[in-house]
């Protein structure tokens, strides 16, 4: 694990599930090992389980999870990220990896694994996954990631933790995703991108285990994607209200 593991690490948002969504057990801890050899490191981190109300009663549940297992040399990481729309409980997108990661300088690891998507409508992909993870200056949480494979694609993501006051912090996020090869049937064209800008609002009411936020979210693609998703019958943007009722770091 490297320093920005150990600078941000100790701070893994968990967000609890809004409403009567039920959320999962959450760990975290390590096992003490021998003199001279790395503890054994585990837990889950949720950034997100919210809700989100959307346009034309088109709500969604989202999660954003990872769960690891490792040292501070080397981890495995199981990541799932999903949008079921509550209405027929439909998957838009439904994304799980498995990825290890490892330090390569001391705010940055490397990640390699595999991912799949496999939404509900539409095809599934596979993918090889290549990035890198860590804290840019000033603190930005940073993950950048190649997806290889027939239609292959880059996914940017950067978030930031700005404290208003000692109990009201805005967190700013942006995710960018970059298909490099047209993919008719997923509704990707090459160089058509789709950008999500989220931000939300929460306040710390018992240090920071129970946080609720509310916020907002914003989805656009551009180019030949959004001709796609409009030919097809979609939005190619899309405004919706998150609300969320705590959010715990441990």
């Amino acid at each position: 694990m490297s320093s920005h593991t150990n600078l941000k690490g100790t701070q893994m948002k968990n967000l609890l599930a809004p409403g009567a969504v039920a959320l999962a057990t959450l760990t975290a801890g390590a096992v003490f090992a021998e003199p001279g050899v790395p503890p054994l490191i585990y837990g889950v981190q949720v950034e997100q389980l919210e809700y989100r109300l959307g346009e034309n009663d088109e709500d969604v549940l989202v999660w954003d999870f990872d769960a690891m297992v490792g040292n501070d040399e080397l981890r495995l990481v199981f990541r799932s990220e999903a949008e079921m729309e509550t209405s027929s409980n439909d998957f838009e997108t439904l994304e799980n990896q498995l990825r290890l990661q490892m330090p390569i300088s001391t705010f940055f690891d490397a990640v390699v694994g595999a991912h799949a998507s496999t939404p509900t409508e539409g095809p599934n992909r596979y993918n090889l996954v290549v990035g890198v993870k860590g804290l840019a200056p000033q603190w930005f949480e940073i993950d950048a990631d190649l997806y290889l494979s027939e239609y292959p694609f880059g996914r940017f993501e950067a978030e930031y933790e700005a404290l208003l006051t000692n109990r009201l912090i805005l967190t700013p996020s942006l995710e960018v995703n970059m298909p490099f090869k047209d993919d008719i049937e997923a509704g990707q064209a090459a160089g058509g991108a789709t950008i999500e800008i989220g931000a939300r609002l929460s306040y710390d009411l018992v240090g920071r285990a129970i946080s609720p936020y509310v916020g907002v979210n914003y989805e656009k693609s551009f180019g030949g994607t959004a001709d796609l998703i409009e030919a097809a019958g979609g939005q190619s943007d899309n405004l919706s209200f998150v609300v969320e009722i705590g959010r715990a770091h441990v």
